[in-house]
């Protein structure tokens, strides 16, 4: 990497060292000229001429006039002479290097003022041009994000709207026919009750996973790590998520060492994995067998969760960890869900040092989960 950007700016060097080489050369040149005159006596002629034609003199007193205060001070005038040719090259380089510079500043204003279209410099400005061109693609993917977070905000709004509403219309409903009808027969009130409550904890449930990926976001959700038997918790979640998988009849298979452990904060890790074992019963197809097992690579382990299921385009699925989003796009689904629970994975797995990712072919859908092993 060091050799390949050494090589990147030897164009630009060599551009330098050849310039400033050219006026060493030229300073030395007029520098040899002026002194080889003034020894060999040629400047002494052509100055006693000088004197002779504008101060209109007979030539021995134009003679006695430069021996006498030029020809005596010839060490004087000859230092000034080189003095004053260094500094006129030195001006010069410096006045051409500047033209970089300029360079430059303008490629940096086109950055400021968001002028479209590459950055253009010289050709021996090339890794210059080439990072002010990287940077103007940097600032105009930020550009994209915030408007695409924008979005994604106005999107939070509305989505959070029509999924709160939904349930608070369902439960405000029950509630004024309970209120309505005080002589409701015992079965009739017991059975609108209980939707009532069912529909409050849904309500509950929601609202949590907003408030929790806010947190998450904002940093505000500190782990603490404990080594955590990995087969015993997924066993434990396979039970408490059993009213789900029965919805379409699915069943969870457990292939994996039953010693394998990880070191990461038992509640926050139950989450993860209920969140995408949930995600993978509600998008199964019925009658089907979620497939979940563990392997070790390295300092890691490695956690899969295969279920069968439609096919999701390769495009869509970094998109299953954004927040709210939903393979369907009326946001009308069976599942009931937020479109958050992936979204809490991913954030719960980076605070752990992991990652998340997903693979999708041939009907068949698999999740992947990476976490350091246990010191």
């Amino acid at each position: 990497m060091k050799k390949y950007k050494k090589e990147e700016y030897a164009a630009f060097q060599k551009k330098i060292m050849q310039r400033f080489c050219f006026n060493i050369f030229v300073s030395v040149f007029i520098v040899i000229i002026l002194y080889l005159l003034l020894w060999k006596q040629r400047f002494g002629d052509w100055t006693v001429r000088l004197l002779e034609y504008f101060m209109k003199i007979e030539h021995e007193y134009a003679f006695y006039i430069y021996h006498n205060y030029f020809r005596e001070y010839k060490e004087i005038f000859f230092a000034v002479a080189i003095i004053l040719v260094f500094i006129f090259m030195l001006w010069h380089l410096f006045r051409w290097m500047t033209r970089y510079f300029k360079e430059i500043d303008q490629g940096i204003d086109a950055l400021l003022k968001d002028e479209t279209g590459q950055i253009y410099l010289s050709l021996e400005m090339l890794p210059f041009e080439r990072k002010l061109n990287e940077v103007k693609q940097e600032l105009e993917n930020q550009k994209a994000e915030r408007a695409d977070a924008e979005r994604r905000k106005d999107e939070l709004v509305m989505y959070l709207a029509h999924d709160i509403r939904t349930p608070l219309t369902t439960v405000i409903g029950y509630l004024n026919l309970l209120e309505e009808e005080p002589d409701m027969p015992a079965a009739q009130r017991a059975k609108h009750v209980h939707i009532t409550l069912e529909k409050a904890n849904r309500l509950e449930e929601m609202i949590n996973e907003f408030f929790e990926i806010t947190r998450l976001n904002t940093g505000q959700i500190r782990i603490s790590r404990e080594r955590i038997d990995l087969y015993y918790m997924l066993v434990q979640l396979c039970d408490e998520i059993s009213p789900v998988l029965n919805i379409h009849e699915n069943r969870i298979i457990l292939d994996m060492n039953e010693d394998l452990a990880i070191y990461a904060d038992p509640d926050k890790m139950a989450r993860v994995f209920a969140n995408i074992m949930k995600n993978a019963a509600a998008y199964s197809y019925p009658k089907t067998e979620i497939n979940i097992s563990a392997r070790e690579a390295d300092t890691d382990i490695i956690i899969s969760f295969q279920n069968k299921g439609k096919t999701i385009p390769p495009e869509n699925l970094p998109l299953l960890f954004d927040k709210f989003y939903r393979m369907d796009s009326s946001r009308i689904s069976d599942t009931g869900g937020t479109g958050l629970g992936l979204a809490i994975a991913k954030e719960i797995i980076s605070l752990h040092g992991g990652e998340i990712w997903g693979v999708s072919e041939n009907e068949t859908v698999t999740f992947f989960v990476r976490l350091p092993l246990p010191c």
